[in-house]
C-alpha cells in the first residue's frame, strides 16, 4: 500500500505530523508512506524511519516564474503525484485538493472544499473541521479516527545524526538552560526586558544560558536587544545552528524557555521540560505536547495550563488568545508585555 500525506504548513506544523504518521505505520505495517510538504520544513521528518520519501514544494520558485510558466510547471507538479493508495490532505487549502484529485487514489481524505467547485466533491472521506480546545496533535490524528484505525500513540518526534550530535557535543556546555526568545513573527515574542530578566535569574541559579535564533535578521536583531539588557554573560548560538542541531542542543538542555515557535516544539519532542510564553495563540491548539501523556492538559482557553512536565505561562484576559499579530495592528501583542515576573521565577525555579 502506498499513502501521501501533504502537509503544506510551517515547521512546527509538520513536525506535530509524526504522530499521525506513526500511526499509519502501526495500521498499515506494509505501506509505504510518503510525504509532501512545503520547502524549508522537511528537516522535521529526514531519517524518520516510519517515511519512505519526502517531496518538497518550493513555494518560492514557483513565484518567480512568469505567470505562463508557472501555472504550467505547477499544474504538471500537481499531478505528479499518482499511483497511491491513499492520499491525505491534512490541511485546508486547494493545492493539496488538486494533488489528492489528480493522484487517482482510491481513498482521498482531507478538509472539504467550499469555494472552489472544480474540487467541491474531491474526497471520498472529509475530516471533520476544528473545534474549540482542539489540540494540533489530535486533529491531525483525526484521520485515523475516520478510517476507524486505532490510535496506539501520541508521541511527537524529531531525529538527527551523529554529526548534529558531535557538534554539541563538541561545545562542553555542560549544566545549561535553552533558551529561544524570538519567533519569525515577532508579535509572539515576549518584551526584551522581561526576557533579558530570566535571563539572569537563570544564571543567578547557577546554570549557563545557551541562546538560539534563526538566521533571520530581524530575530538577530531582536537577540542583540535582549542581550544589550542582560547583566550575565551567555553563550549565543544564534543563526549558528542548523534545525537538528538545535534539536540535539535542546535534548541535552535542562529546561527549555522560549515563546510559541517550532523550537518550542522540538525542545518538547525531545522530552526537554518546557516553559513557553502565549499571547495571541491559543496553548489549547499549539502548546508544546508531552509525549508521555495521551490527553492534552491544555483544557481551558486561556491563563497558566501544563501538560505534564511542560507549563504555558499566558494571561486569562478576555481577549486572549486573539489570533491577531499584534495588539491594534502595531505587530506588538500587549499581553506579552507584562508579567508578575515573581510568579514567572517561581515556576522556572520548580523547573530547575
Amino acid at each position: 500500500m502506498r499513502i501521501l500525506v501533504i502537509k503544506f504548513r510551517n515547521i512546527g506544523d509538520v513536525l506535530l505530523t509524526t504522530p499521525l504518521i506513526r500511526n499509519l505505520k502501526i495500521n498499515y505495517p506494509e505501506s509505504k508512506i510518503d510525504v509532501l510538504v512545503n520547502k524549508g520544513t522537511e528537516s522535521m521528518l529526514t531519517l524518520n524511519p516510519d517515511i519512505n520519501e519526502i517531496f518538497v514544494y518550493d513555494r518560492s520558485y514557483f513565484k518567480k516564474l512568469p505567470k505562463a510558466v508557472r501555472v504550467f510547471k505547477e499544474f504538471k507538479f500537481l499531478r505528479s503525484f499518482k499511483n497511491y493508495d491513499m492520499v491525505i490532505n491534512t490541511t485546508e487549502g486547494d493545492r493539496g485538493a488538486f494533488i489528492a484529485k489528480f493522484s487517482k487514489a482510491k481513498i482521498k481524505i482531507g478538509y472539504p472544499v467550499k469555494k472552489n467547485r472544480f474540487l467541491k466533491n474531491v474526497f471520498d472521506i472529509n475530516l471533520p473541521l476544528s473545534n474549540s480546545f482542539y489540540h494540533t496533535v489530535d486533529r491531525n490524528l483525526d484521520v485515523l479516527r475516520v478510517l476507524k484505525k486505532r490510535i496506539a500513540e501520541k508521541k511527537v518526534k524529531i531525529y538527527w545524526d551523529k554529526k548534529d550530535e558531535e557538534k554539541i557535543e563538541a561545545l562542553k556546555l555542560g549544566k545549561f538552560v535553552h533558551i529561544h526568545p524570538v519567533s519569525r513573527w515577532l508579535f509572539k515574542c515576549v518584551d526584551d526586558k522581561i526576557m533579558a530578566d530570566i535571563i539572569d535569574f537563570v544564571s543567578k541559579r547557577g546554570y549557563k544560558v545557551v541562546i538560539t535564533a534563526s538566521p533571520d535578521e530581524k530575530e538577530l536583531k531582536k537577540v542583540d536587544s535582549i542581550l544589550s539588557l542582560c547583566k550575565s554573560e551567555v553563550i549565543n548560538l544564534s543563526g549558528k545552528l542548523s534545525l537538528k542541531e538545535v534539536a540535539s542542543l535542546a535534548n541535552k538542555a535542562k529546561l527549555f524557555i522560549g515563546v510559541d515557535t517550532a523550537i518550542m516544539h522540538m525542545a518538547a519532542a525531545v522530552d526537554t521540560p518546557v516553559v513557553a510564553f502565549f499571547g495571541p495563540s491559543g496553548a489549547f491548539e499549539w502548546g508544546p505536547w508531552d509525549n508521555d501523556l495521551f490527553k492534552s492538559g491544555y483544557t481551558k482557553k486561556n491563563g497558566i495550563q501544563t501538560m505534564g512536565k511542560h507549563i504555558v505561562i499566558q494571561h486569562n484576559w478576555d481577549c486572549v488568545p486573539c489570533g491577531k499579530d499584534g495588539c491594534n495592528g502595531s505587530k506588538i501583542s500587549e499581553c506579552l508585555m507584562q508579567f508578575d515576573m515573581q510568579k514567572v521565577f517561581n515556576i522556572i525555579e520548580e523547573r530547575l
